[in-house]
């Protein structure tokens, strides 16, 4: 013990390139912590050789470097992923795979260093550590106004372990959101800093959090009243062939094969007591499905007797000559009453690119976003709020306040991305969606994951990665509003904020102590 205590404050007491390298590392071993692998013990290894850096950073202006090499480890490690999408079109960026992550880490590691320099003007001790808290937290927050925004992977997400104990772990967000969790993940992170009465008073913190966690999530059971039976279609379809356009009949008709098979089923199991509802993923129609008169009505003659089918497609505006990205409900009998929703949150240098970048990474001149979330009124279906990929991990920021749905559909394309943790983060994104708001979510994925969680984020069915067939399932509904949903983001942020003034307050009470 008293080794790997020596090697710790060796590590947090070096200089110059050594200490980037030391912050690079253990960045990297922070983002162990995140889905799929959940190794949420990694976080006061990591986090704490940060606060320790900080300390022993010769001014702020070290501190802040501290915290930027420690977020440019764990933001390249973290979003590694990236660079499957740049693979699929190797041909033209092949030097920019091993730029994907940490570009994007260039780009997000001024907020960490930000709250790291910050922290440093606060004197020594638990009120620097709780002001470090609070700092990384609502910088954290502040990612959702880089370019379009990218709030991924939130520290609070480390919780959300598979099964009953990440439920109970992720109860406390109907509350305090995900930034909440992120807060009081920063704070037990740093327990092995804190005195023998900080150590105690976060055993505490733990102990009340499952507790409230189970609490909240034994005394919700579900019920099934208002909602549709869902037929959730995964098409399986690789990004190469609808990249290459030339299997756009096959993938059509594979379409309508699983769609004829799911709603079958999903008439079977709802046995008239509810609506039945089709949906294909994102972008999953290899057309402009609203000019194709001829589609629209073989659809949903493959999907007879459902209510309403839900399909992925882009269209052109004539308008303002520009593409959206968007979802598509189709009436019974024959597709022709449309509602039309477009997707609002675009995907920094996917669908759009920044005006600043002198090469195109997004063909043409990419997309246009649509206005914002709503809610569908669809005839015989409670009220559904569409959701269409990226847009899900925006968190107080997929449901109309003004016009509640019952339920959230989202739809996406994770192909992009391939079998790695990228897909996985994000499903994580889709269930602590599902808590925050208490609304269920039905999840429509290309290559997977499809699936449905209830108001209280716990995974009812799915529908794993790789696979083609048709996820069936029967939509709980939707719980009370939450605190969270009513109030939003201003819980988690004032909660920040209120930590950070005890931590300055905190830190000059020990600071006049030391004097006296």
């Amino acid at each position: 013990m008293r080794f790997l205590y020596t090697l710790y404050m060796k590590l947090a007491r070096l200089h110059g390139w050594r200490a980037d390298l030391a912050m690079l590392l253990a960045g990297g071993v922070y983002a162990l912590a995140f889905p799929p692998l959940h190794a949420v013990v990694v976080l006061p290894v990591a986090f704490c050789l940060l606060a320790l850096a900080i300390d022993h950073a010769a001014d702020w202006r070290g501190a802040a470097r501290r915290g930027f090499m420690f977020a440019m480890g764990f933001h390249t490690i973290g979003l590694y992923w990236l660079m499957y999408a740049i693979l699929l079109r190797a041909d033209d960026f092949w030097w920019l795979v091993p730029l994907a992550s940490p570009g994007c880490a260039v780009i997000l590691a001024p907020l960490s260093a930000l709250s790291a320099g910050l922290s440093r003007l606060v004197p020594r001790g638990t009120g620097r550590l709780l002001v470090l808290s609070a700092l990384w937290t609502v910088t954290d927050m502040a990612r959702v106004y880089v370019f379009s925004g990218f709030p991924w992977n939130p520290p609070g997400s480390v919780w959300e372990f598979p099964g009953l104990a990440g439920d109970i772990m992720i109860q406390p967000a109907a509350w305090i959101g995900v930034d909440g969790l992120t807060l009081l993940t920063c704070i037990v992170a740093l327990a092995p800093l804190y005195g023998r009465v900080g150590r105690w008073a976060c055993l505490a913190l733990m102990v009340a959090w499952v507790g409230c966690g189970a609490a909240r999530f034994s005394s919700i059971h579900d019920t099934y009243l208002h909602n549709p039976e869902v037929v959730l279609v995964q098409g399986n379809v690789p990004e190469t062939d609808k990249i290459a356009g030339n299997s756009d009949v096959a993938i059509f008709r594979r379409y309508l094969a699983l769609t004829h098979q799911g709603v079958a089923q999903g008439l079977q199991q709802a046995a008239g007591t509810r609506p039945v509802v089709f949906a294909w993923p994102e972008s999953a129609f290899p057309g402009l499905l609203l000019e194709d008169d001829i589609a629209r009505p073989m659809i949903m003659r493959a999907g007879q007797g459902a209510a309403a089918g839900i399909i992925g497609s882009v269209r052109w505006l004539e308008d303002d000559h520009h593409w959206r990205n968007s979802m598509v409900a189709l009436m019974p009998p024959d597709g022709a009453g449309t509602m039309v929703y477009d997707k609002a949150h675009l995907v920094p240098f996917g669908e759009y690119q920044p005006a600043f970048l002198p090469f195109h990474v997004v063909p043409g001149e990419g997309m246009t976003p649509g206005p914002g979330v709503r809610t569908w009124h669809l005839p015989g279906i409670a009220p559904v709020g569409p959701l269409i990929c990226y847009e899900v991990i925006f968190s107080g920021q997929v449901a109309d306040p003004h016009d509640r749905p019952g339920w959230l559909m989202n739809s996406t394309n994770d192909a992009w991305y391939g079998n790695s943790a990228g897909p996985r983060q994000h499903l994580a994104a889709v269930r602590i969606r599902a808590v925050e708001e208490g609304l269920p979510v039905a999840r429509a994925a290309n290559t997977g994951i499809s699936a449905v969680f209830d108001g209280r984020g716990h995974e009812l069915a799915r529908l794993g990665w790789d696979r083609q067939g048709v996820l069936v399932h029967a939509v709980p509904d939707a719980l009370p509003l939450t605190v969270f949903g009513q109030y939003g983001r201003l819980v988690p942020l004032l909660l920040a904020i209120v930590l950070g003034l005890c931590g300055v307050w905190y830190a000059g009470r020990q600071g006049k102590a030391g004097l006296s």
